[in-house]
């Protein structure tokens, strides 16, 4: 067994490994610890398109099988099964929430986003909405937290949507969701903007 090579990560061997794992949802990749294997040629772009090798995946089943063993570290994110755990890049980030359900108003207002993966994530507590700005652009970029540190960038509509729902409390303009309120910008910004 010493004179053999390590296979070299390849996302055919992902995507067989994450088949197996066969759960709905999600993989417990938190329970999972296996060795560094190395990067992958395997990129998430802003607006969530997947690409490997430079080529996007065009097929959403593989796409979603992906993201169920998708896992943060820090700032960066791999694919992890319980053998293996390879690195990838990430623009942005990994999900974006491309609708929001909203039911109630005001203080007892939830807001649950889903991604273009299929996952829903209620906004409260544990799933923080934040706002921070593009870079690029200098333009607002609202995320939500889905899962176990992977956000959802939010698309532009339901921003939209969003920004007809916000209140103003304490001086910050937000969102209420579960109770929560989420400052998303001063009312000073607000106006100027």
């Amino acid at each position: 067994m010493s004179g053999q090579k390590p296979v070299k990560p390849s996302a055919d061997g992902l995507l067989a490994s994450a088949r197996a794992i066969k759960s709905k949802g999600p993989a417990p990749v938190h329970l999972w610890n296996p060795p560094f294997n190395g990067d992958i040629d395997m990129r998430i772009a802003r607006d969530g398109t997947w690409f490997y090798q430079g080529t996007p995946i065009n097929r959403p089943a593989m796409v979603r099988l992906f993201s169920s063993i998708l896992k943060r570290e820090e700032d960066r994110f791999y694919l992890v099964t319980p053998v293996e755990k390879v690195g990838i890049r990430v623009d942005d980030a990994p999900f974006v929430a491309v609708d929001v359900e909203v039911a109630g108003q005001g203080r007892k207002q939830v807001l649950t986003f889903t991604t273009h993966v299929g996952d829903s994530a209620v906004a409260g507590e544990g799933n923080p909405i934040r706002m921070a700005q593009d870079p690029a652009t200098g333009e607002p970029a609202p995320y939500v937290h889905v899962r176990a540190g992977l956000e959802a960038l939010i698309d532009r509509k339901s921003f939209y949507r969003l920004m007809d729902l916000g209140e103003i409390e304490d001086g910050w303009f937000g969102l209420w969701s579960s109770g929560s309120f989420f400052p998303l910008m001063t009312v000073e910004e607000l106006e100027r903007g």
